[in-house]
């Protein structure tokens, strides 16, 4: 790993398919010495239904943030998420990184971070609230809420690709790929 590495940063609303667009790619590169995917922290308990994530007390990730631990945290929905610190070495080395992130600590990412390509996964309202009525965590209320509020503009000078989600996970997923081999050229 000689040259300077790449964060990618993969955002999008609930329901898009976040989650699973990394999970196609992470198989893709299984075992590549320069692709890491990120297990970010939250302060939820795995559960098996949500994503693969490090479950941290929200005493124990004060205390690991205070500590210098996360390259980024931020706040969502109540919770609190984390990018370990270690990871920073690995992009600085030339290694890609691929997290699952939030559009609005989109600059925190930038700051953190020497290089980074945002990818924004959206999918047609209708895709959306099937698989986030399927997730069986809110309501048909709150989905519809969240629908309605939910956004895909991304805000800030930032290397941007878009990938519409709403077909088949393989489309979608190869779409990913690309972006992360363009990144390891």
């Amino acid at each position: 790993m000689g040259k300077a590495g790449r964060i990618i940063v993969v955002v999008g609303p609930s329901g898009a398919g976040k989650d699973s667009l990394i999970g196609y790619a992470k198989t893709t590169f299984s075992g590549h010495p320069n692709v890491r995917f990120i297990r970010r922290v939250i302060t939820r308990p795995c559960d098996g239904t949500t994503e693969d994530h490090a479950s941290m007390t929200p005493e124990a990730f004060a205390a690991v943030k205070d500590a210098g631990g996360f390259a980024v945290t931020w706040a969502a929905h109540g919770l609190e998420y984390g990018i370990p610190a270690e990871h920073r070495a690995f992009v600085a080395s030339g290694g890609v990184a691929i997290a699952n992130g939030s559009r609005p600590a989109l600059s925190l990412f930038d700051e953190a971070f020497a290089a980074m390509t945002v990818v924004n996964v959206t999918a047609r309202p209708e895709i959306r609230a099937e698989r986030l009525q399927a997730r069986g965590r809110e309501s048909r209320e709150d989905i519809l809420e969240r629908l309605a509020r939910s956004t895909t503009a991304i805000h800030g000078d930032f290397d941007v690709v878009n990938i519409d989600n709403s077909g088949a996970l393989e489309d979608a997923g190869e779409a990913l790929v690309r972006v992360i081999r363009q990144s390891l050229a």
